[in-house]
C-alpha cells in the first residue's frame, strides 16, 4: 500500500516524488521506459525553476550542468536585452538538456527514498473511497491512496479518467536534433543569418567540435511517436536553405509539433495530473518543462498535507484553482509566439511593432516576467500585491531566505520578533528578523515559497495559519 503512485518519471514526476517524501509520503513512481530518454525537447530552466531548485537546496547540483546566460530574447525570439532590475536573485536562464534535469530529479527523489520501477506502464485503474487500485501493462496491481498522471501530453491516465482535453491539434511540426555538420562554421552562419531575417524557427547552434544543434521547421504534420530520420533532417534543411549542410553522425533526433491543449480538470476524486498530461503548447519560450516542475511545486506540499491528516478541507481544491489559469496564460502566450514566428506579412509586421514597443521598460519587463513565470500572482483575496506572489531569495541573518525553506515546510518571517506560529510548529517554521530587507511588518510563506499572509496581528496570523495549515496541534 502506497500513498501516491506517480505515473511517469520525468521532471514533474520526479519534482512531486521528492517534494512528497519530503512530508514522509511513501511514493512509488511508474516509468514506463525502460531506460532514460536521450533526445531533448527542452533544454532550459527558467528563473521561476532555478527558484524552487533554490529553495530545495538543489541549485549548485544545476549550475555544475548547465551553463547560465542572459534571460533576454525569450519572448518569440525577439532579440531585447533583459531589463535592469528584475526581481529575483536568480535573474539567468540556466541551458541544461532535458535528461540531465531528468537525472538530477530523479536522482534526488530517489535520495529522499522514493520508489521508482522503470519498465512499468499503467493499462487501468479503479478509484474508491479509501483509494485507487492500479493495474499495471503485465497484469500486475497495485494500491495506493492518490494516483497522480504526469505520464505526458498523450496521458494514459487522462484518457482512462475521461478528463476532456480541449483545444487545437498541431498545425506545424519542427524537427531537432544535435549532429555532426561537413561545411565551415562561417558558412553555416552566414545561412543561418540569412534565413533567420524571415524564418524565426530555424537555426543551428555550435556545441565545439564540430556538433550542432539543428531546428528546421517542417511542412505538414507528422506521428510525434515516429522519430525523425537523418534523411528527414537533410531533405528539410534542402528544401529551406538549399543545403543539408553535410550533417551526418546524430547524437539523438526528435521531432515536436505546436498542438495546444488543455485539461477540463485537474483531478477527479483521487486522481490528478500535471506537467504535460494536463496541458500542452508549442515550445516557444521553452515554458514547458519549467511549467510542469511548478505544478509538481504547487502540489506536493498540498497533496502531503491531505495525505498527513493536517491539510484544511478545501486545500487540495487549491491546485486547480491556482495552477489551471497559469497554463491557461501560458497556452495564450506561447499562441501569440507561434504567430509572430510565422513569414507572413501580417505576422512579421506585428513582430517589428512588438519589437518597438519592448524598447519600452515596463513592456519588456512584463513578457520577460511571463515567460520566466515570475509575475504569477495567485488569488489568495484583497490585500497588498505582494499577497499571493513569491518573495524573492533576500538576505536574512541566517544566510538566504531559500537556505530556509529546504525542508518543504512554511516559514514566518518576523520583523516585529512579536509573533509565533504557536500549535503550527510542526509544519511551520519561524524566524525572527528585524533586519531582514522587507516592506512589510511580517510575511507567512507557503512550502513553495508564495506570500500567504502580511501582517503583524497575532490573531490575524492564526487564522491564515488556520487556511493554510490546518488546525493547530495542540
Amino acid at each position: 500500500m502506497f500513498d501516491v503512485i506517480i505515473a511517469g518519471c520525468g521532471p514533474t514526476g520526479a519534482m512531486l516524488a521528492a517534494e512528497l517524501r519530503l512530508h514522509d509520503v511513501r511514493v512509488l513512481v511508474l516509468e514506463k521506459e525502460t531506460e532514460p530518454v536521450s533526445f531533448v525537447r527542452a533544454n532550459a530552466l527558467h528563473i521561476r525553476s532555478i527558484e524552487l531548485m533554490a529553495m530545495r537546496g538543489l541549485l549548485d547540483r544545476f549550475i555544475e550542468r548547465g551553463r547560465q546566460r542572459p534571460v533576454g530574447g525569450i519572448f518569440a525570439g525577439i532579440t531585447k536585452p533583459a531589463p535592469e532590475g528584475l526581481d529575483s536573485a536568480h535573474a539567468y536562464v540556466l541551458g541544461i538538456p532535458q535528461p540531465v534535469i531528468d537525472h538530477l530529479l530523479e536522482e534526488h527523489a530517489i535520495e529522499l527514498g522514493a520508489q521508482v520501477r522503470r519498465g512499468c506502464a499503467v493499462a487501468g485503474f479503479e478509484q474508491d473511497d479509501e483509494g485507487v487500485t492500479v493495474e499495471l501493462a503485465d497484469g500486475e496491481q497495485l494500491r495506493s491512496r492518490y494516483l497522480v498522471g504526469c505520464d505526458g501530453g498523450r496521458s494514459t491516465v487522462r484518457k482512462l479518467l475521461g478528463v476532456g482535453f480541449p483545444g487545437e491539434p498541431s498545425r506545424t511540426e519542427t524537427l531537432m536534433g544535435e549532429m555532426e555538420v561537413g561545411v565551415p562554421q562561417e558558412e553555416i552562419a552566414a545561412k543561418v543569418t540569412e534565413i533567420r531575417e524571415t524564418n524565426k524557427r530555424f537555426w543551428l547552434r555550435s556545441f565545439g567540435e564540430g556538433v550542432y544543434r539543428v531546428v528546421v521547421p517542417v511542412a505538414g504534420v507528422s506521428d510525434r511517436a515516429e522519430p525523425p530520420t537523418l534523411e528527414d533532417f537533410k531533405q528539410q534543411l534542402r528544401t529551406i536553405a538549399g543545403t543539408d549542410f553535410g550533417v551526418h553522425s546524430p547524437r539523438w533526433l526528435s521531432r515536436f509539433g505546436d498542438a495546444t491543449r488543455l485539461a477540463e480538470h485537474y483531478r477527479v476524486g483521487r486522481v490528478l495530473l500535471a506537467g504535460d498530461a494536463a496541458h500542452v503548447h508549442p515550445p516557444a519560450g521553452g515554458q514547458g518543462l519549467n511549467l510542469g516542475v511548478q505544478d509538481a511545486f504547487n502540489l506536493g506540499w498540498k497533496l502531503a498535507a491531505q495525505i498527513r491528516g493536517w491539510a484544511p478541507e478545501t486545500l487540495l481544491d487549491t491546485y486547480q484553482a491556482e495552477r489551471h489559469p497559469v497554463a491557461e496564460d501560458v497556452l495564450d502566450n506561447t499562441r501569440a509566439q507561434m504567430e509572430l514566428l510565422s513569414t507572413e506579412p501580417g505576422p512579421q509586421a506585428v513582430r517589428r511593432l512588438l519589437a518597438e514597443l519592448m524598447d519600452f521598460d515596463e513592456v519588456n519587463r512584463y513578457l520577460i516576467e511571463k515567460i520566466t513565470a515570475i509575475g504569477i500572482r495567485y488569488d489568495f483575496g484583497e490585500g497588498p500585491d505582494l499577497l499571493g506572489r513569491r518573495l524573492r531569495d533576500i538576505d536574512v541573518k541566517q544566510g538566504h531566505l531559500y537556505g530556509l525553506l529546504h525542508r518543504g515546510r512554511g516559514l514566518l518571517l518576523d520583523r516585529t520578533e512579536r509573533l509565533t506560529v504557536g500549535g503550527w510548529s510542526d509544519r511551520v517554521d519561524y524566524l525572527a528578523d528585524p533586519t531582514a530587507v522587507l516592506d512589510v511588518p511580517c510575511v507567512l510563506l507557503r512550502p513553495d515559497g508564495h506570500v500567504a499572509w502580511i501582517g503583524d496581528d497575532q490573531q490575524d496570523l492564526d487564522d491564515h495559519l488556520s487556511r493554510w495549515f490546518g488546525m493547530p496541534a495542540n
